[in-house]
């Protein structure tokens, strides 16, 4: 699947209805009683990637999928069971923290070397090949962190193939190979490394910088060499066969059974309720529960799209009235979440009891929610327990579906659109589960909410009139809970502020703020204090994340 618009990490910021089943889950205090059964994707050929901690594990996964070949990131102690259904085709090391030679060091497992397989060591990864197959690692004279050049030792190396004698690379160690195992000989060389990489004739390869990184230039095509040229692999990881394989699987997994989907509106729970409605039909009833926080013209526009145009058998419940007696006042960001997340599972599940008996309930879990909530190994720290991995409530006694389990962002948004999903819906930025209640900043009335309905109207219309919206991760409009003097006509005014976001990202673990045109910025402004009753100012936001969140509340 090659990369499009929009790939990301799912973060706080970015939050689905899925988050408010572990709310629920939190709420009985029990695990669910009921296997969670994840749905396998089509796997011809793969590649398993072996973690030791390296903050870039990831984006080698996403950098190999973007290479048409499918791959799992595992922790660099994955028992042997663990990657044996896989049939791999080859090992990639990443890189780590530790040293090669420091006390209690993660290597790799046995089985890498004894299944005569291609491995590819990255950065520690190499280290630990240099280490483990009689080599030796040692503290470098200098460090060598950022950008380096490479130039090729040998030019008959699959590796290199296509590719310019010398390259830009991005690295980032400390320690170096002064000795090299039996076997290998260096393939490259940087002024700080002499072995920048090596390699043997049985398809063992080190890299001692980051090809996955953009700072790299050609390193995703250093990938796709390893992964063509080394592996053999064929290149036939695609959305099409993603989706006749998941069809064939959930299929197979549901039954005669009956399915409940959740929608918000998003893309995963779009692409969710789409793929399991292709495979089961009129098995699949999807419950949107309209909170009430969502904005101008949402509610229609989803119920448009599947009800009308998917024929998706869709159950709308419209709880405004409910949400808002809960909210009313309310001005504490946690208490605005957590009430959010407790009354959508109060509706959930009476919609759900109402439909008698339902076996499964699909959820759109996606790659990185996975690699996010897992343990890992013993190599990195956990980064933090996802809302949309094991957060079912215990008495809803359901199975899980989740065809996107082994899919990023990016993928999300291709086997949406090779479903037939609107381009709207497929490349909808990123809208926070608890709605525009977080984005009134203080106590929450309806009075509030239609003032930033206007304005976020208002916003939206003119972004995409300047053919900007594809080119953010994010843009809105907050009600900030002060006030200015300001003079409209003969009067003076005493006014809301309303303030805009707009940032730029590839997965929202950092975000810049959006230089957008004064021209933009002046429409807006304008158009704000002209059509918004009680708004007599507007500002920009130009915080980056880090420090600040991309999310007000």
């Amino acid at each position: 699947m090659s990369d499009r618009p929009g790939n990301h990490v799912r973060t706080s910021d970015d939050i689905e209805v899925s988050t408010y089943l572990e709310i629920a889950r939190q709420r009985e205090g029990e695990q669910p009683t009921t296997p969670t059964l994840p749905i396998a994707p089509a796997r011809p050929e793969a590649v398993v990637i072996l973690d030791f901690g390296s903050q870039y594990s990831m984006l080698i996964a996403r950098r190999v999928r973007e290479c048409n070949v499918y791959c799992e990131l595992l922790p660099h102690n994955a028992p042997r069971e663990q990657i044996e259904h896989l049939q791999p085709k080859g090992f990639i090391l990443s890189g780590g923290p530790a040293s090669v030679y420091g006390e209690n060091a993660p290597l790799a497992p046995p089985y890498v070397f004894e299944s005569g397989l291609p491995v590819l060591g990255i950065c520690y990864g190499m280290q630990a090949l240099v280490h483990q197959l009689g080599g030796r690692v040692a503290p470098g004279d200098r460090q060598e962190y950022g950008h380096s050049i490479i130039y090729q030792d040998a030019s008959d190396a699959p590796i290199f193939e296509g590719l310019p004698p010398s390259m830009p690379v991005w690295m980032s160690h400390a320690d170096r190979v002064v000795e090299l195992p039996e076997g290998f000989r260096s393939l490259a060389y940087s002024d700080n490394s002499p072995v920048a990489v090596m390699g043997n004739d049985r398809g063992v390869i080190g890299l001692q910088f980051h090809p996955e990184v953009v700072h790299t230039p050609q390193g995703k095509a250093i990938l796709r060499n390893f992964l063509y040229n080394v592996c053999g692999c064929r290149g036939d990881w695609t959305a099409a066969s993603f989706i006749e394989e998941s069809i064939r699987s959930i299929r197979q997994q549901v039954g005669d059974g009956r399915v409940i989907c959740a929608l918000s509106g998003g893309v995963d729970s779009a692409v969710t309720a789409a793929l399991v409605h292709r495979a089961v039909g009129e098995q699949l009833v999807c419950i949107f529960v309209n909170n009430g926080l969502l904005r101008r013209e949402e509610p229609e526009r989803v119920v448009e799209t599947f009800r009308r145009n998917m024929k998706i058998n869709l159950l709308y419940v419209d709880a405004t009235d409910r949400f808002m007696a809960c909210l009313d006042g309310v001005a504490s960001p946690e208490a605005k979440r957590k009430m959010v997340g407790e009354e959508f599972i109060r509706v959930f599940e009476a919609e759900a009891r109402k439909l008698g008996r339902v076996d499964f309930v699909a959820q759109g879990t996606t790659y990185p929610d996975v690699i996010e909530s897992a343990a890992g190994s013993d190599a990195a720290a956990k980064i933090k327990s996802h809302h949309n991995v094991g957060g079912l409530p215990a008495k809803m006694d359901l199975t899980l579906v989740e065809p996107l389990r082994y899919l990023f962002k990016d993928e999300v948004r291709q086997v949406g659109l090779t479903l037939d999903l609107p381009e709207m819906m497929v490349y909808r930025q990123p809208f926070p589960g608890p709605g525009l209640a977080i984005r009134v900043i203080g106590e929450l009335s309806g009075e509030r909410l239609e003032t930033l309905r206007a304005a976020d109207w208002i916003v939206m219309n003119e972004i995409k009139k300047a053919d900007l919206y594809g080119k953010l991760w994010q843009v809105f409009a907050i009600l900030t809970d002060s006030r200015s003097v300001g003079v409209m006509g003969d009067s003076r005014t005493y006014g809301h502020v309303v303030c805009l976001r707009a940032v730029t990202a590839e997965d929202a673990m950092t975000a810049d703020w959006a230089r957008l045109p004064y021209e933009v910025l002046g429409r807006i402004s304008s158009r704000i204090v002209n059509e918004v009753p009680g708004v007599n100012r507007v500002v920009y936001d130009i915080t980056s994340k880090p420090p600040g969140t991309i999310e007000w509340e």
